[in-house]
Protein backbone atom coordinates (compact mmCIF):
# COMPACT_ATOMS: atom_id res chain seq x y z
CA UNK A 1 0.00 0.00 0.00
CA UNK A 2 1.86 3.14 -1.45
CA UNK A 3 0.37 6.24 -2.86
CA UNK A 4 -3.06 6.62 -4.62
CA UNK A 5 -2.47 8.12 -8.00
CA UNK A 6 -4.49 10.89 -9.43
CA UNK A 7 -5.65 9.06 -12.17
CA UNK A 8 -7.49 6.56 -8.86
CA UNK A 9 -8.85 9.56 -7.12
CA UNK A 10 -12.64 11.05 -6.94
CA UNK A 11 -15.01 13.90 -7.43
CA UNK A 12 -15.66 15.32 -3.90
CA UNK A 13 -18.73 14.77 -3.91
CA UNK A 14 -18.55 11.08 -3.75
CA UNK A 15 -15.93 11.28 -0.87
CA UNK A 16 -18.56 13.78 1.42
CA UNK A 17 -21.45 11.02 0.57
CA UNK A 18 -18.92 8.45 2.35
CA UNK A 19 -18.24 11.11 5.02
CA UNK A 20 -21.42 12.08 5.41
CA UNK A 21 -21.93 8.23 6.25
CA UNK A 22 -19.46 7.98 9.12
CA UNK A 23 -21.51 11.15 10.81
CA UNK A 24 -24.47 10.30 10.54
CA UNK A 25 -24.77 7.33 12.67
CA UNK A 26 -25.98 5.60 15.44
CA UNK A 27 -23.25 6.93 17.68
CA UNK A 28 -23.81 10.54 16.64
CA UNK A 29 -27.86 9.87 17.39
CA UNK A 30 -27.04 8.72 21.46
CA UNK A 31 -24.24 12.03 21.58
CA UNK A 32 -27.25 13.58 20.77
CA UNK A 33 -29.11 12.35 23.00
CA UNK A 34 -26.68 12.81 26.30
CA UNK A 35 -26.36 16.59 25.33
CA UNK A 36 -30.51 16.93 24.92
CA UNK A 37 -30.67 15.53 28.65
CA UNK A 38 -27.85 17.50 30.04
CA UNK A 39 -28.44 21.04 27.59
CA UNK A 40 -30.93 23.55 26.84
CA UNK A 41 -31.32 23.13 23.03
CA UNK A 42 -29.59 26.38 22.39
CA UNK A 43 -26.50 25.30 24.51
CA UNK A 44 -26.45 21.91 22.65
CA UNK A 45 -26.77 24.04 19.36
CA UNK A 46 -23.53 25.90 20.74
CA UNK A 47 -21.41 22.80 21.71
CA UNK A 48 -22.36 21.28 18.38
CA UNK A 49 -21.18 24.32 16.38
CA UNK A 50 -17.63 24.48 18.47
CA UNK A 51 -17.07 20.74 18.69
CA UNK A 52 -17.76 20.84 14.80
CA UNK A 53 -15.29 23.53 14.03
CA UNK A 54 -12.75 21.40 16.11
CA UNK A 55 -13.54 18.33 14.08
CA UNK A 56 -13.63 20.22 10.94
CA UNK A 57 -10.40 21.88 11.57
CA UNK A 58 -8.48 18.99 12.08
CA UNK A 59 -10.08 17.14 9.90
CA UNK A 60 -9.28 19.40 7.08
CA UNK A 61 -5.20 20.14 8.12
CA UNK A 62 -4.65 16.34 8.16
CA UNK A 63 -7.08 15.44 5.04
CA UNK A 64 -4.62 17.98 3.20
CA UNK A 65 -1.65 16.50 3.98
CA UNK A 66 -3.63 12.96 2.95
CA UNK A 67 -4.30 14.67 -0.05
CA UNK A 68 -1.07 15.83 -1.17
CA UNK A 69 0.52 12.82 -0.43
CA UNK A 70 -1.91 10.21 -1.18
CA UNK A 71 -1.13 8.23 2.12
CA UNK A 72 -3.29 6.96 4.30
CA UNK A 73 -2.78 7.82 8.03
CA UNK A 74 -1.09 4.99 9.44
CA UNK A 75 1.91 5.09 6.31
CA UNK A 76 1.87 8.86 6.63
CA UNK A 77 2.36 9.35 10.44
CA UNK A 78 5.94 7.57 9.88
CA UNK A 79 7.54 10.78 8.47
CA UNK A 80 5.17 12.97 10.65
CA UNK A 81 6.92 12.74 13.99
CA UNK A 82 5.75 9.28 15.08
CA UNK A 83 8.38 6.97 12.98
CA UNK A 84 7.36 3.37 12.31
CA UNK A 85 6.96 2.24 15.88
CA UNK A 86 5.23 5.33 16.67
CA UNK A 87 2.52 5.01 13.95
CA UNK A 88 1.99 1.65 15.18
CA UNK A 89 1.30 2.87 18.85
CA UNK A 90 -1.06 5.44 17.37
CA UNK A 91 -2.73 2.34 15.78
CA UNK A 92 -3.03 0.86 18.62
CA UNK A 93 -4.68 3.46 20.81
CA UNK A 94 -7.34 3.82 17.23
CA UNK A 95 -7.63 -0.05 18.40
CA UNK A 96 -8.61 0.08 21.86
CA UNK A 97 -11.19 2.95 21.25
CA UNK A 98 -12.64 1.21 18.69
CA UNK A 99 -13.28 -1.22 21.53
CA UNK A 100 -14.68 1.12 23.80
CA UNK A 101 -16.99 1.74 21.13
CA UNK A 102 -18.16 -1.71 20.27
CA UNK A 103 -18.64 -2.13 24.32
CA UNK A 104 -21.00 1.12 24.21
CA UNK A 105 -23.14 -0.02 21.05
CA UNK A 106 -22.83 -3.47 22.09
CA UNK A 107 -24.45 -1.92 25.34
CA UNK A 108 -27.16 -0.10 23.23
CA UNK A 109 -28.29 -3.01 21.39
CA UNK A 110 -28.36 -5.18 24.63
CA UNK A 111 -30.55 -2.56 26.22
CA UNK A 112 -33.18 -3.16 23.04
CA UNK A 113 -33.40 -7.12 23.45
CA UNK A 114 -33.43 -6.34 27.52
CA UNK A 115 -36.64 -4.12 26.73
CA UNK A 116 -38.31 -6.73 24.24
CA UNK A 117 -37.03 -9.75 24.46
CA UNK A 118 -36.24 -10.23 28.07
CA UNK A 119 -35.12 -13.66 29.32
CA UNK A 120 -31.65 -11.99 29.94
CA UNK A 121 -30.73 -8.77 31.92
CA UNK A 122 -28.77 -6.40 30.10
CA UNK A 123 -25.39 -7.54 31.18
CA UNK A 124 -26.54 -10.90 30.01
CA UNK A 125 -26.95 -9.70 26.69
CA UNK A 126 -24.09 -7.41 25.70
CA UNK A 127 -22.27 -10.28 26.70
CA UNK A 128 -24.66 -12.62 24.32
CA UNK A 129 -24.82 -9.82 21.55
CA UNK A 130 -21.27 -8.92 21.99
CA UNK A 131 -19.84 -12.80 21.56
CA UNK A 132 -21.94 -12.98 18.43
CA UNK A 133 -20.17 -10.11 16.78
CA UNK A 134 -17.01 -11.82 17.98
CA UNK A 135 -18.20 -14.66 15.93
CA UNK A 136 -18.56 -13.50 12.63
CA UNK A 137 -15.29 -11.49 12.99
CA UNK A 138 -13.59 -14.62 13.63
CA UNK A 139 -14.99 -17.69 11.03
CA UNK A 140 -15.05 -14.79 8.86
CA UNK A 141 -18.99 -14.93 7.79
CA UNK A 142 -18.18 -12.37 4.80
CA UNK A 143 -17.59 -8.74 5.15
CA UNK A 144 -21.47 -8.28 5.52
CA UNK A 145 -21.65 -5.27 2.96
CA UNK A 146 -25.19 -5.99 2.24
CA UNK A 147 -25.83 -4.92 5.66
CA UNK A 148 -24.78 -1.39 4.88
CA UNK A 149 -27.16 -1.25 1.91
CA UNK A 150 -30.18 -1.85 4.25
CA UNK A 151 -29.39 -0.50 7.99
CA UNK A 152 -27.96 3.09 6.83
CA UNK A 153 -31.01 4.57 5.04
CA UNK A 154 -33.65 2.17 7.41
CA UNK A 155 -31.92 4.36 10.16
CA UNK A 156 -32.12 7.58 8.42
CA UNK A 157 -35.90 6.61 7.99
CA UNK A 158 -36.44 5.49 11.29
CA UNK A 159 -34.71 8.72 12.90
CA UNK A 160 -37.16 11.29 10.20
CA UNK A 161 -39.91 8.71 11.33
CA UNK A 162 -39.06 9.42 15.29
CA UNK A 163 -38.74 13.03 14.97
CA UNK A 164 -42.22 13.24 13.06
CA UNK A 165 -43.47 11.23 15.38
CA UNK A 166 -42.72 12.19 18.41
CA UNK A 167 -42.44 15.74 17.81
CA UNK A 168 -45.99 16.18 16.09
CA UNK A 169 -46.99 15.34 19.78
CA UNK A 170 -45.85 18.69 21.59
CA UNK A 171 -44.95 22.20 21.05
CA UNK A 172 -41.56 22.21 19.42
CA UNK A 173 -41.08 25.91 20.27
CA UNK A 174 -41.74 25.25 23.69
CA UNK A 175 -39.58 22.04 23.62
CA UNK A 176 -36.75 24.06 21.99
CA UNK A 177 -36.82 26.63 24.89
CA UNK A 178 -37.70 23.73 28.35
CA UNK A 179 -34.86 22.89 30.64
CA UNK A 180 -33.14 20.00 29.94
CA UNK A 181 -34.34 16.66 31.89
CA UNK A 182 -31.39 15.42 33.12
CA UNK A 183 -28.41 16.75 35.03
CA UNK A 184 -26.88 19.98 33.60
CA UNK A 185 -23.61 19.68 31.03
CA UNK A 186 -22.26 22.87 31.01
CA UNK A 187 -20.85 24.24 27.40
CA UNK A 188 -16.81 23.30 27.78
CA UNK A 189 -17.72 19.71 28.52
CA UNK A 190 -20.29 19.55 25.76
CA UNK A 191 -17.93 20.59 23.36
CA UNK A 192 -15.41 17.82 24.04
CA UNK A 193 -18.03 15.35 24.03
CA UNK A 194 -18.88 16.61 20.17
CA UNK A 195 -15.29 16.96 19.59
CA UNK A 196 -14.61 13.04 21.50
CA UNK A 197 -17.74 11.78 19.40
CA UNK A 198 -15.88 11.98 16.09
CA UNK A 199 -12.18 12.88 16.80
CA UNK A 200 -10.64 9.58 16.15
CA UNK A 201 -12.47 10.04 12.41
CA UNK A 202 -11.21 13.58 12.11
CA UNK A 203 -7.49 12.31 12.99
CA UNK A 204 -7.04 9.73 10.74
CA UNK A 205 -9.10 11.74 7.53
CA UNK A 206 -6.06 10.99 5.32
CA UNK A 207 -7.28 7.58 5.28
CA UNK A 208 -9.77 8.83 2.87
CA UNK A 209 -8.91 11.89 1.61
CA UNK A 210 -5.80 10.41 0.06
CA UNK A 211 -8.86 9.66 -2.64
CA UNK A 212 -9.15 13.29 -3.32
CA UNK A 213 -7.58 15.46 -6.21
CA UNK A 214 -7.42 18.64 -4.68
CA UNK A 215 -7.03 20.34 -1.24
CA UNK A 216 -10.05 22.31 -2.23
CA UNK A 217 -12.07 19.05 -2.53
CA UNK A 218 -11.21 17.67 1.25
CA UNK A 219 -12.48 21.33 2.66
CA UNK A 220 -15.63 20.58 0.68
CA UNK A 221 -16.21 17.64 1.69
CA UNK A 222 -15.89 18.00 5.22
CA UNK A 223 -17.81 21.19 5.61
CA UNK A 224 -20.71 19.62 3.96
CA UNK A 225 -20.09 16.06 5.25
CA UNK A 226 -19.73 17.49 9.20
CA UNK A 227 -22.60 19.95 9.13
CA UNK A 228 -25.11 18.03 7.73
CA UNK A 229 -24.46 15.07 9.69
CA UNK A 230 -23.44 17.00 12.90
CA UNK A 231 -26.66 18.84 12.97
CA UNK A 232 -29.46 16.88 11.22
CA UNK A 233 -28.52 13.83 13.53
CA UNK A 234 -27.62 14.95 16.31
CA UNK A 235 -30.40 17.94 17.27
CA UNK A 236 -32.59 15.54 16.15
CA UNK A 237 -30.98 13.24 19.03
CA UNK A 238 -31.41 16.68 21.39
CA UNK A 239 -34.86 17.02 20.08
CA UNK A 240 -36.04 14.05 21.10
CA UNK A 241 -34.26 13.62 24.33
CA UNK A 242 -35.93 16.37 25.66
CA UNK A 243 -39.26 15.54 24.49
CA UNK A 244 -38.93 11.75 26.07
CA UNK A 245 -37.20 12.96 29.17
CA UNK A 246 -34.63 10.69 28.60
CA UNK A 247 -31.11 9.93 27.30
CA UNK A 248 -31.66 6.25 27.05
CA UNK A 249 -31.96 5.91 22.84
CA UNK A 250 -33.84 2.79 22.95
CA UNK A 251 -36.43 3.94 25.09
CA UNK A 252 -36.52 7.45 22.76
CA UNK A 253 -36.75 5.41 19.85
CA UNK A 254 -39.01 2.66 21.23
CA UNK A 255 -41.51 5.46 22.58
CA UNK A 256 -42.00 6.70 18.68
CA UNK A 257 -42.06 3.74 16.45
CA UNK A 258 -41.88 0.09 18.47
CA UNK A 259 -40.21 -2.92 18.27
CA UNK A 260 -39.11 -1.60 14.64
CA UNK A 261 -36.84 0.78 16.10
CA UNK A 262 -34.78 -2.35 18.04
CA UNK A 263 -34.53 -4.51 15.00
CA UNK A 264 -32.59 -1.78 12.97
CA UNK A 265 -30.39 -0.60 15.80
CA UNK A 266 -29.45 -4.22 16.13
CA UNK A 267 -28.48 -4.45 12.24
CA UNK A 268 -27.04 -1.08 12.48
CA UNK A 269 -24.89 -2.18 15.27
CA UNK A 270 -23.99 -5.24 14.13
CA UNK A 271 -22.51 -3.32 11.15
CA UNK A 272 -20.35 -1.00 12.80
CA UNK A 273 -19.11 -3.32 15.54
CA UNK A 274 -18.23 -5.84 12.80
CA UNK A 275 -16.13 -3.28 11.73
CA UNK A 276 -14.99 -1.79 14.63
CA UNK A 277 -13.84 -5.24 16.15
CA UNK A 278 -11.99 -6.13 12.91
CA UNK A 279 -10.20 -2.31 12.79
CA UNK A 280 -9.21 -3.21 16.82
CA UNK A 281 -7.42 -6.31 15.46
CA UNK A 282 -5.61 -5.59 12.64
CA UNK A 283 -4.44 -2.59 14.67
CA UNK A 284 -2.65 -5.00 17.53
CA UNK A 285 -1.64 -7.49 15.35
CA UNK A 286 0.17 -4.60 13.33
CA UNK A 287 1.43 -3.21 16.80
CA UNK A 288 2.75 -6.64 18.43
CA UNK A 289 4.74 -7.10 14.46
CA UNK A 290 6.10 -3.61 14.53
CA UNK A 291 7.40 -3.89 18.11
CA UNK A 292 8.15 -7.69 18.71
CA UNK A 293 8.18 -8.86 15.00
CA UNK A 294 6.85 -11.45 15.76
CA UNK A 295 3.31 -12.58 13.86
CA UNK A 296 -0.01 -13.33 15.74
CA UNK A 297 -3.04 -15.16 14.56
CA UNK A 298 -5.43 -12.05 13.91
CA UNK A 299 -8.16 -14.40 14.51
CA UNK A 300 -6.86 -15.58 18.34
CA UNK A 301 -6.50 -11.61 18.86
CA UNK A 302 -10.04 -10.61 17.17
CA UNK A 303 -11.58 -12.86 19.80
CA UNK A 304 -10.14 -11.89 22.70
CA UNK A 305 -10.93 -8.18 21.75
CA UNK A 306 -14.46 -9.09 21.36
CA UNK A 307 -14.50 -10.75 24.28
CA UNK A 308 -13.27 -7.55 25.88
CA UNK A 309 -15.37 -5.39 24.70
CA UNK A 310 -18.45 -7.39 25.26
CA UNK A 311 -17.03 -7.73 29.28
CA UNK A 312 -16.73 -3.91 28.67
CA UNK A 313 -20.52 -3.47 27.62
CA UNK A 314 -21.56 -5.58 30.68
CA UNK A 315 -19.39 -3.71 32.61
CA UNK A 316 -21.51 -0.69 32.02
CA UNK A 317 -19.53 1.26 29.80
CA UNK A 318 -22.69 3.24 28.44
CA UNK A 319 -23.18 4.48 31.85
CA UNK A 320 -19.50 6.11 31.13
CA UNK A 321 -20.52 7.12 27.96
CA UNK A 322 -19.42 10.86 28.37
CA UNK A 323 -16.08 10.08 30.37
CA UNK A 324 -15.24 7.84 27.15
CA UNK A 325 -15.76 11.01 25.07
CA UNK A 326 -14.30 13.10 27.39
CA UNK A 327 -10.93 10.91 26.76
CA UNK A 328 -11.06 10.67 23.39
CA UNK A 329 -11.66 14.49 23.25
CA UNK A 330 -8.33 15.21 25.08
CA UNK A 331 -6.27 11.82 23.86
CA UNK A 332 -6.20 12.32 20.05
CA UNK A 333 -6.39 16.24 18.94
CA UNK A 334 -2.59 15.84 20.04
CA UNK A 335 -2.13 13.34 17.46
CA UNK A 336 -3.24 15.90 14.38
CA UNK A 337 -1.52 18.87 16.68
CA UNK A 338 1.88 17.08 15.90
CA UNK A 339 1.03 15.89 12.59
CA UNK A 340 0.25 19.48 11.41
CA UNK A 341 3.24 21.16 13.25
CA UNK A 342 5.77 18.56 11.66
CA UNK A 343 4.44 18.81 7.86
CA UNK A 344 3.46 22.71 7.77
CA UNK A 345 6.06 23.92 10.14
CA UNK A 346 9.66 21.66 11.69
CA UNK A 347 9.45 19.56 8.50
CA UNK A 348 12.03 17.69 10.45
CA UNK A 349 11.40 15.01 7.38
CA UNK A 350 8.80 16.77 5.33
CA UNK A 351 11.44 16.33 2.62
CA UNK A 352 11.66 13.23 2.30
CA UNK A 353 8.17 12.96 1.57
CA UNK A 354 8.75 15.79 -1.61
CA UNK A 355 11.24 13.73 -2.81
CA UNK A 356 9.80 10.38 -3.07
CA UNK A 357 6.74 12.10 -4.41
CA UNK A 358 8.66 13.58 -7.14
CA UNK A 359 11.05 10.72 -7.85
CA UNK A 360 7.57 8.77 -9.43
CA UNK A 361 5.24 8.73 -6.28
CA UNK A 362 6.62 6.08 -3.98
CA UNK A 363 7.18 6.11 -0.49
CA UNK A 364 10.65 6.98 1.20
CA UNK A 365 12.84 3.75 1.24
CA UNK A 366 13.13 4.31 5.17
CA UNK A 367 11.86 5.81 8.18
CA UNK A 368 12.38 6.73 11.76
CA UNK A 369 11.41 3.63 13.93
CA UNK A 370 10.86 5.48 17.03
CA UNK A 371 10.86 9.68 17.87
CA UNK A 372 10.97 9.68 21.80
CA UNK A 373 9.99 13.13 22.05
CA UNK A 374 6.97 12.68 19.75
CA UNK A 375 5.65 10.14 22.21
CA UNK A 376 6.79 12.63 25.35
CA UNK A 377 4.51 15.69 23.61
CA UNK A 378 1.66 13.29 23.15
CA UNK A 379 1.57 12.29 26.99
CA UNK A 380 2.02 16.00 28.01
CA UNK A 381 -0.67 17.68 25.77
CA UNK A 382 -3.07 14.52 26.29
CA UNK A 383 -2.67 15.02 30.27
CA UNK A 384 -2.53 18.41 30.09
CA UNK A 385 -5.81 18.82 28.22
CA UNK A 386 -7.60 16.50 30.37
CA UNK A 387 -6.50 18.57 34.07
CA UNK A 388 -6.62 22.07 32.87
CA UNK A 389 -9.72 23.89 33.80
CA UNK A 390 -9.55 26.93 31.62
CA UNK A 391 -10.84 26.73 28.35
CA UNK A 392 -11.73 23.61 25.75
CA UNK A 393 -9.71 20.27 26.70
CA UNK A 394 -9.59 19.39 22.84
CA UNK A 395 -8.33 22.73 21.76
CA UNK A 396 -6.33 22.87 24.65
CA UNK A 397 -4.45 19.43 23.73
CA UNK A 398 -4.00 20.33 20.85
CA UNK A 399 -2.50 23.88 20.92
CA UNK A 400 -0.74 22.10 23.33
CA UNK A 401 1.30 19.55 21.30
CA UNK A 402 1.31 22.19 18.36
CA UNK A 403 3.34 24.34 20.45
CA UNK A 404 5.67 21.43 22.25
CA UNK A 405 6.62 19.96 18.17
CA UNK A 406 7.56 23.25 16.85
CA UNK A 407 9.78 23.77 20.04
CA UNK A 408 10.97 20.79 20.01
CA UNK A 409 11.42 21.15 16.54
CA UNK A 410 13.86 24.20 16.72
CA UNK A 411 15.43 23.13 20.13
CA UNK A 412 16.93 19.96 18.58
CA UNK A 413 15.29 17.21 20.34
CA UNK A 414 13.41 15.48 17.55
CA UNK A 415 16.35 12.51 17.38
CA UNK A 416 15.03 9.23 15.55
CA UNK A 417 16.26 5.93 17.17
CA UNK A 418 16.70 3.25 14.57
CA UNK A 419 15.78 3.23 11.17
CA UNK A 420 12.93 1.26 9.20
CA UNK A 421 13.23 -0.08 5.81
CA UNK A 422 9.81 1.03 4.15
CA UNK A 423 10.46 -0.20 0.35
CA UNK A 424 8.38 -2.90 0.96
CA UNK A 425 6.01 -0.86 2.55
CA UNK A 426 2.90 -2.67 1.32
CA UNK A 427 3.58 -5.46 4.02
CA UNK A 428 4.17 -4.14 6.26
CA UNK A 429 1.67 -1.65 6.66
CA UNK A 430 -1.57 -2.35 7.82
CA UNK A 431 -4.31 0.08 7.71
CA UNK A 432 -6.56 0.47 10.48
CA UNK A 433 -9.76 0.80 8.59
CA UNK A 434 -8.95 -2.67 7.42
CA UNK A 435 -9.30 -1.23 4.09
CA UNK A 436 -8.54 -2.23 0.42
CA UNK A 437 -6.45 0.60 -1.02
CA UNK A 438 -8.01 0.19 -4.60
CA UNK A 439 -11.01 2.28 -3.94
CA UNK A 440 -12.53 4.49 -0.71
CA UNK A 441 -13.87 2.17 2.12
CA UNK A 442 -16.84 3.65 5.08
CA UNK A 443 -13.37 4.35 7.78
CA UNK A 444 -13.74 2.76 11.20
CA UNK A 445 -14.12 5.18 13.57
CA UNK A 446 -16.95 4.63 16.35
Amino acid sequence: MGRVPLEARYSWFSVAVQRFGQVSALSQFLLGAALGFGMGFWQAFLAFTLGAVILEVVSIFVGVIGCREGMSTSLVARWLGFGRGGSALMGLAIGMSLIGWFGVQSAVSAQGLASTVGVLPVWGWSIVFGLVVTAICVFGFGSMAWTAYITVPSFLVLVGWAIISELSKTDVTALMASAPPGPQIDLATGTTLVAGGFIVGAVITPDMSRYNRTGADVVKQTVVGFTVGEYLIGMSGVLLAHAVGSSDITAILTSSVGWVAVLVVLLGTVKINDWNLYSAGLAVVNFIGTVTGRTVNRALVTGLLGLAGSLLAAAGILTRFTDFLIILGVVFPPVAGIMVAEYFVVKRWRGELEASRADGGAVPASSPTWVPATLAVWAVASVSGYFLTVGLGSINSLVIAFVLYVVAGKAGLLKEFGLSRTTDASADVVDVTGADSSAPAPTAAR
